[in-house]
């Protein structure tokens, strides 16, 4: 990225082809997102390719219905038909996310670009006309949920909606999941990252309907609450989502769903949903899905399927590991988050069009983690937090990987974590790893000895056959070919960015700044000075109080 300063009242700033011009502070730009942008720009890139076929593809097969002569016609125009692609970015802000859309991404015809921000919009409009692009940006001064229920008739809707807003999207997810076309694309945000990750469980709740616990694969349970949450707006239309690709990055989630029409599919979520029990003690985490399908021996089609209760819950009343109890959370996406191929080819365009995106090299990094991720085997295991809570030395990751693919069992790195450890193994071969290792290179007694939970893990006998000599497949090949998948910190003061301060108003701007460091001991020091004025205020309003310390 590129910025410049035209001069003291004006800041140029360039990413991608957009080149945008702030001229206050008042409207939000956080230059951290650029990575978000740039995936952005990847996905929705195939995805119109994909979703205009398929558009495509319906029209000549209804027609063929209705008057085969007809058919022949339309079949011979194919590509010639026209689909019309509206985008709408709900919250955009200084508009360098519409912009970039509609220099970058081929085959849309109208993108508008809407903010509540009266003086956000001018800024739109006005960045708009520097970068040449009338005749695709439409500007909108709007409330964005109000913007999309208008919308929300199937002539009107949108082929894309993104929402990237400061802190949770839920206040917006159930106008949008009605707002965007059979078929079409809904990009999410979420930045509220304490929240979903454990903080405050209750929040959590009251927000994305879930409760969220706080354990090391806390990223990609936040990724699994938010896509329960958009399901669960969805659901309530006859509508249900298709995840083609969910990342936790820095410091925010981002989920690219597909939105379907269908009631008789919604019967199917609660196959794809799970309560969560973590154990307090090892960490330990099990799955209870809400339901499940099963062949109907009434039908005699084999692919009829009859819906059951299953029965729970899985664990007991203590944990068969450690012996220690169970905190209870979710329901969570216990379905894949990833469609592999969609991932595939995404990376492959970025592949051969480096050029295009400022951030391609992480790009290629993430997006080759997520091919290689499990996509049945929902949440993953930390190393340090494995072997920390029994006190060993940490196990090499080529040898622990290793070690359970000896075993039988399939293993995989996480996106969300550089220690992460996805497995198809049972929580017991697992553990059975830790315990050889504790064999060749023993805790210290004392340790054992004055944790209960330690003793008791690993004074367990091995069930498994244990082989921990290395395997050349152990190693994966993102890793291998020195991708970018974990990146440091680029630059100070990385993080989400302050409020766009005409959205929070005045008031608390000042409030906020005063109450900065109030427990300091120079404040209090000077709290103690009083000047005579104030000395003779206080004795003639005798209902002040002296707060002075």
């Amino acid at each position: 990225m590129e910025a410049s300063t035209e001069d003291l009242s004006t800041k140029c700033i360039k990413e991608g082809q957009a080149e945008i011009r702030l001229t206050t502070e008042k409207v939000f730009y956080n230059p951290v997102q650029e990575f978000n942008r740039d995936l952005s720009i990847a996905v929705l890139s195939l995805f119109i390719q994909d979703y205009k076929a398929e558009k495509i593809a319906k029209m000549q097969k209804n027609v063929k219905k209705s008057n085969e002569n007809i058919a022949d016609d339309v079949a011979q125009s194919g590509s010639n038909l026209e689909v019309p692609v509206t985008i709408l970015e709900a919250l955009s802000a200084t508009g360098l996310r519409s912009i970039r859309y509609a220099k970058e991404i081929p085959d849309v015809n109208k993108i508008i670009a809407n903010d509540y921000s009266e003086q956000a919009v001018e800024t739109i409009k006005a960045n708009v006309v520097h970068n040449g692009v009338e005749s695709l940006i439409d500007t909108s001064h709007d409330d964005a949920c109000m913007l999309m229920y208008k919308h929300k008739h199937p002539s009107k809707r949108f082929a894309a909606i993104d929402l990237d807003p400061y802190g949770c999207p839920s206040t917006f997810l159930d106008s949008a999941v009605q707002s965007v076309q059979d078929g079409g694309l809904l990009l999410v945000t979420a930045t509220d990252m304490a929240v979903l990750a454990g903080n405050s469980p209750e929040t959590c709740y009251s927000k994305y309907g879930a409760i969220s616990l706080k354990t090391k694969c806390c990223h990609e349970m936040a990724l699994r609450i938010l896509l329960q949450c958009i399901e669960s707006h969805a659901n309530r239309y006859s509508r249900y989502i298709e995840p083609l690709l969910s990342i936790s990055v820095d410091f925010y989630i981002r989920v690219f769903v597909k939105i379907h029409s269908g009631a008789i599919h919604c019967k199917k979520t609660t196959s794809k949903l799970s309560m969560v029990y973590h154990c307090v003690g090892c960490d330990n985490v099990t799955l209870q899905r809400l339901g499940g399908f099963k062949p109907n021996p009434t039908e005699k089609n084999p692919e009829q399927t009859k819906a059951y209760l299953p029965a729970g819950p899985p664990v007991g009343e203590y944990c068969e590991h450690c012996h220690q109890r169970h905190h209870l959370g979710g329901p969570i996406w216990s379905a894949p988050i990833h469609d592999e191929r969609f991932v595939t080819r995404v990376l492959l365009h970025v592949e051969d069009n480096p050029q295009r995106f400022g951030t391609a090299k992480r790009l290629q990094g993430c997006l080759s983690m997520l091919r290689e991720e499990l996509p049945d085997v929902p949440l993953y295991y930390t190393l340090d937090r494995l072997f920390g809570r029994v006190h060993l030395e940490t196990m090499p990751m080529l040898v622990m990987r290793s070690a359970l693919m000896n075993a039988g069992y399939r293993v995989s790195f996480s996106h969300a974590s550089r220690l992460s450890l996805k497995t198809s193994a049972p929580a017991r071969a697992v553990w059975d790893v830790v315990r050889a290792w504790h064999a060749l290179r023993p805790a210290r007694p004392d340790k054992i000895q004055s944790d209960p939970v330690v003793a008791y893990i690993l004074n367990q006998p091995i069930s498994h056959t244990i082989d921990l000599s290395l395997r050349p497949d152990a190693n994966p090949l993102s890793r291998q070919n020195g991708r970018l998948r974990f990146q440091f910190n680029p630059a100070p003061n990385w993080g989400p960015g302050c409020r766009a301060s005409l959205n929070v108003g005045e008031d608390k701007i000042s409030k906020a700044i005063r109450n900065q460091n109030k427990h300091s001991k120079e404040n209090r020091i000077e709290k103690r000075v009083h000047s005579p004025e104030d000395d003779e205020s206080r004795k003639k309003t005798s209902s002040d109080v002296d707060t002075s310390v």
